[in-house]
């Protein structure tokens, strides 16, 4: 089943020139004072509009991994919501997921949606294996580990050509991320898509470290 939110003609098309911005940050970015998602991430603000990711990356992609029911029990009766999980991503070192309940499907996916484009963050890319030595950014630069939960997944630089081993939530993540080649190993309840994939968010938001992993970079060069 295909779970994408909407086809391409029914995505709302984002305009800069009727938003308008509530915080200090989201003023620059219609001021064109800032022109790039990373001058936000080297000031270290917190990202508080999700209309600046839809301005600073209008390319990006979205898809709904998993839809399920969830129940709450109250005081009068039991209540059932949906539990929507969502990634997005451009493919060029930018990730999100996010997740929401609603009583409705629609309002579930759409608030999951903005709270990954709330979550994104830039993901630190390179050659890591030992197994390659061709210096691009095909995968990542250092092991790393994220956990959720009971899960705990471990990501490993894989040499350029082997692709993703993953499972497909796994894959589908960091194909949306911009990773092209992994090794990824996980252990507890996996079958829960929610833990697995904030997990792996994780793990990447842990290998994230800008200074850590440019200083590695130099030593392979070196």
């Amino acid at each position: 089943m295909n779970r994408n939110r909407y086809s391409e003609s029914e995505k709302e098309i984002f305009n800069i020139d009727t938003w308008e911005p509530k915080t200090l940050i989201g003023k620059k970015v219609k001021a064109h004072e800032i022109t790039s998602i990373e001058q936000i991430f080297n000031m270290g603000k917190r990202i508080e509009e999700v209309e600046i990711i839809d301005a600073l990356i209008p390319n990006l992609k979205d898809n709904v991994v998993e839809i399920i029911s969830v129940q709450r029990m109250t005081k009068n009766n039991r209540k059932s919501k949906f539990r929507a999980t969502v990634i997005v991503g451009d493919e060029h070192g930018h990730i999100g997921v996010g997740s929401s309940k609603d009583i409705e499907v629609k309002a579930a996916i759409d608030s999951a949606i903005r709270n990954a484009k709330l979550n994104i963050i830039p993901i630190v890319m390179g050659c890591g294996s030992w197994q390659c030595a061709c210096g691009t950014d095909h995968s990542l630069p250092i092991t790393t580990k994220g956990k959720c939960g009971s899960v705990e997944v471990i990501l490993k630089p894989a040499p350029r050509g082997l692709g993703i081993v993953a499972s497909e939530p796994v894959k589908k993540m960091l194909e949306f991320a911009g990773v092209r080649d992994l090794w990824s190993f996980s252990k507890g309840r996996t079958r829960t898509k929610y833990n697995v994939l904030f997990a792996v968010y994780n793990a990447l938001l842990n290998s994230e470290s800008m200074k850590d992993s440019e200083n590695i970079m130099k030593l392979k060069i070196k």
